[in-house]
């Protein structure tokens, strides 16, 4: 348990709210409370870091945003977990011409281990040639392919990592990182640009080869912005659109 406290007197370089958010989220990142339990009452809170319950509530109200912690009325607030819902509102973009959206069936075309190559390094903040783990995912919309993922992890962060395990998961990958290894997505950065996808995964999507697809560059992170995925993703875009909706994910 957290044993220091907060005083509205304290010299800090931030807002005393954003202290105890800061606080909050150490504890989060030391696993003092797990994914999908509860974190102590906003009374228990305040007296904890002898701050006002208002103080209390702000630092929440950000988190709740963040989408690191979730409010249920009546009970609480709680850890948030990566359950399938999430996953499709919050970190799934592609959507169908429509604007409709479905979980994507996933086929496991390879895992492998091997050296991070250049600028994936630096993107998961690991030295040049560090050991990874790569995976490339097909992933189906109504039943056709229409995203290629090439992911990429810091082998260090998954030490026992292996096909059966990743392929056999039963949620989400994100799920997986927070269930098995306690490493919590709480943001993802991505980088959108259209180009001539390659032989293979032209003809893995049904792309012309002239045609240029979407190209999604993202970083997962956890607490404290430390990288703990770094993904490609090539997207046909023939009946589906990248769709990133922030109000409505805010407010869900």
């Amino acid at each position: 348990m957290m044993a220091d406290t907060l005083a509205a007197g304290n010299l800090t370089l931030n807002p005393l709210y954003k202290e105890v958010k800061i606080r909050i989220t150490r504890g989060l990142a030391a696993g003092e409370w797990k994914p999908g339990g509860a974190i102590p009452s906003e009374t228990r809170l305040a007296k904890q870091f002898n701050v006002s319950i208002g103080t209390i509530r702000k630092a929440i109200d950000e988190l709740v945003a963040e989408k690191i912690l979730l409010r249920q009325q009546g009970r609480g607030t709680f850890v948030a977990t990566h359950s399938d819902d999430r996953t499709l509102f919050y970190f799934f973009h592609i959507v169908g011409k429509d604007g409709g959206r479905e979980l994507p069936v996933t086929e496991l075309l390879s895992f492998r281990k091997g050296r991070a190559e250049a600028g994936e390094d630096v993107r998961l903040g690991m030295p040049r040639g560090g050991r990874i783990l790569r995976v490339e995912n097909l992933l189906k919309l109504e039943g056709k392919p229409v995203i290629l993922d090439e992911i990429v992890v810091p082998a260090v962060l998954f030490p026992d990592l292996d096909q059966e395990t990743f392929g056999g998961r039963a949620g989400t990958i994100y799920g997986l990182y927070q269930a098995r290894y306690d490493i919590n997505v709480i943001r993802i950065s991505e980088r959108l640009s259209a180009a001539i996808a390659p032989p293979k995964v032209a003809a893995l999507l049904g792309i012309t080869a002239s045609v240029p697809a979407l190209k999604i560059k993202r970083v997962a992170y956890t607490y404290d912005d430390t990288p703990v995925e770094y993904r490609v993703s090539w997207v046909n875009t023939g009946n589906h659109e990248y769709l990133s909706d922030l109000w409505k994910n805010e407010a869900r």
